[in-house]
């Protein structure tokens, strides 16, 4: 199996773990398979997830703050991301490096993919018999949040999963529903002798969400007096304009060892992948509003209908040598193939006594890797190294490295490298619209990342830090100077741009939980900062999140239970503002946001395999000032009662 440096800190492999995908040498498996309960027939550890990067951890039913802080719209902690008003939209990000960029060129629309699984998203599973999860989340209004997912083992050797999360919710403000569904069936097969292994599945995803732009009266909503604390009272750009993201994918992931040898093995393998994806805008009459001046400028035709259509099909071929003493070597060539579209070409008018330009509708590419990886995985010491290097004449290379020492089992020290030189996502190459400002074709460097990091995990105290150098780096940002009354831009007219300077961004995180008795206190705490000569990385500077809870159980322990108060801030910068048309952020520096507290009050019980959730969210709203936005002219979440429950089944 091909693999890249993921998010628990591991280049994939298939060496060295059973015929379930369970990997002895893992200090995290171990650690989290130390405790067994009498919630199923078998134990719980013998329940295991298992990601595409073969981190393994047993499934977990017992009542924690790390499964509270997971029990949201995206299944994960979301610390570092900033959620909009309604569930199901999209969230601004806070932390800059939360996530990793790709080899090679995305589809783009990056704002519409927080709540979309990508391939690495989708885990595997062993299950001795079979396993339920049914989730479920209220909403902000006129809706619920729901996920159920089961997988089964028909034999040791092969496993079988589906599962569906759907939402709905309407939200408070005008023209703001959201409705999701993210449907996703696999399989796991290992062979009796353990010589051929195979993992896949196939995924079908639609996002959906009205579009309202914003509200256009910040002081009414600031104020929030009566009727302009019902939040539909207030005035929004956009009553009628929506986006639509939907995916389809085919995965399949295996390999086949030519010899029988045990501790050495000569392996061929293979990843297969076929995604079609599609991202619509539309709106029905962008003269609703009746506005001077039009809030993406003029238009081709008064009904706005964009269609932005892509597909790839990638195949990795590769060989490899695993041995117990030496690890694992092996060598691949990725063969990628994309076609990016829109139905027709597009004459551009340029505006403002620019000439006219003709707009291609197609970006067709193939592309080839070449690459090597290594992995070595031996007593305390984990090391993974991958280069890859495309080619043609695009540049496109990529070198990845990390090295771990578990000093026991609750002491480590991990760090990782990484130096990527990537094309452009493809919405910055090529986009087309019937708003005539909004079609371009443009030919980009390479984006260029030098990225360092550090971690190290004790039972006092975890720290992380990342240094990462950028160079030429993309971004859309606003053409329009001129401003309302509020100092924002009264149109948005949002190109993209490429930086020719170099960006050094450095972030440290501590996280440390003190316990006295049945009380804890957990803290999270984020420092960064980005240098650069113009603004085009921005992010807060200080970002913390801390919980003090109580702990206890009742009724001769049947019922576990939580309480608590989580607070979180972060410090005010230029938050980038968000551009539905192009589903994406964008660079500004006439509002900041952020400065504001937030208080939430949790209670949360377990009941064998039964948790309940219940929180009021955002308590302090109507104390504290209702100064609190997502991004400029979206306000951030208002009290809100929240309940949901997760319910576990083993039979």
């Amino acid at each position: 199996m091909s693999g890249t440096i993921g998010n628990r800190g591991t280049i994939g492999n298939q060496n060295g773990f059973d015929q379930n995908g369970f990997d002895p040498q893992n200090r995290d498996q171990e650690r989290s398979t130390k405790s067994t309960g009498k919630d199923s027939i078998a134990p719980i550890k013998d329940y295991k997830i298992i990601t595409l990067l073969n981190d393994t951890i047993a499934v977990d039913t017992a009542l924690s703050i790390k499964k509270y802080y997971r029990f949201n719209y995206l299944r994960k902690d979301n610390f570092g991301l900033l959620p909009f008003a309604n569930e199901g939209q999209t969230y601004n990000v806070l932390k800059y490096n939360i996530k990793k960029p790709s080899v090679f060129p995305e589809f783009g629309f990056s704002a519409k993919h927080t709540a979309y699984l990508e391939k690495e998203d989708v885990d595997y599973y062993s299950a001795p018999t079979p396993y339920t999860e049914l989730y479920y989340r209220s909403v902000m209004k006129q809706g619920q949040n729901l996920d159920a997912f089961v997988t089964l083992n028909t034999s040791k050797e092969l496993n079988f999963f589906i599962g569906y999360k759907g939402l709905r919710s309407l939200g408070k403000y005008m023209n703001q529903l959201s409705s999701s569904g993210n449907f996703r069936m696999g399989a796991s097969y290992s062979s009796p002798n353990k010589r051929y292994l195979m993992r896949t599945h196939f995924a079908a995803q639609d996002i959906l969400n009205q579009e309202n732009g914003g509200i256009r009266d910040l002081d009414l909503f600031e104020s929030s007096v009566s009727p302009y604390n019902k939040r539909e009272r207030l005035d929004v750009y956009f009553k009628d304009a929506e986006t639509l993201l939907k995916g389809k994918r085919f995965f399949l992931n295996h390999q086949y060892q030519l010899n029988k040898a045990t501790k050495n093995g000569l392996l061929l393998t293979h990843e297969f992948v076929y995604e079609d994806k599609r991202f619509n805008f539309s709106q029905l009459n962008i003269n609703v509003q009746n506005d001077t001046i039009l809030r993406f400028g003029s238009a081709y035709q008064d009904k706005i209908d964009n269609k932005t259509r892509y597909y790839q099909l990638s195949n990795k071929f590769g060989a490899a040598f695993q041995s117990d003493l030496l690890g694992r070597f092996e060598f691949f060539t990725d063969l990628l193939k994309y076609d990016y579209r829109y139905n027709s070409l597009t004459v551009s008018s340029g505006g403002n006594g620019a000439e006219q330009s003709i707009i291609p509708n197609q970006i067709t590419k193939d592309i080839a890797l070449l690459g090597g990886k290594y992995l070595y995985r031996k007593d305390k010491w984990r090391a993974n190294l991958l280069l890859s290097t495309s080619l043609g004449d695009d540049q496109t290379s990529n070198l990845e490295g990390s090295l771990r020492y578990d000093w026991n089992e609750e002491v480590s020290v991990n760090f990782g490298y990484q130096k990527l030189n990537k094309m452009a996502d493809l919405n910055y190459q090529l986009y087309q619209s019937d708003y005539v400002y909004y079609n371009w074709y443009n030919d980009f460097k390479n984006e260029k990342y030098n990225s360092f990091d550090v971690s190290m995990e004790t039972p006092w105290v975890t720290l992380s830090g990342n240094y990462s150098i950028i160079d030429d780096k993309l971004y859309f940002s606003n053409d329009r100077k001129l401003l309302n009354e509020f100092g924002l831009p009264i149109q948005l007219v949002t190109t993209p741009k490429q930086f020719s300077g170099t960006i050094n961004y450095l972030s440290l995180q501590l996280q440390k939980e003190f316990k006295v008795g049945r009380f804890a206190l957990d803290n999270t705490v984020l420092y960064q900062n980005a240098e650069q000569s113009e603004n085009v990385l921005n992010v807060p500077q200080f970002l913390t999140r801390n919980t003090l809870y109580y702990t206890d159980a009742f009724f001769d322990k049947a019922l576990h239970f939580q309480t608590g108060v989580t607070f979180s801030y972060f410090s005010k910068y230029y938050a980038n503002g968000y551009n539905p048309l192009i589903g994406d952020f964008y660079v500004q520096d006439q509002m900041k946001i952020g400065g504001y507290p937030v208080f939430d009050f949790f209670i949360n019980m377990k009941v064998r395999t039964a948790q309940i959730y219940i929180t009021m969210e955002h308590f302090n709203s109507s104390m504290t000032g209702y100064n609190f936005y997502s991004a400029p002219s979206y306000p951030y979440r208002d009290f809100t009662f929240r309940f949901g429950l997760i319910w576990n089944f083993f039979s």
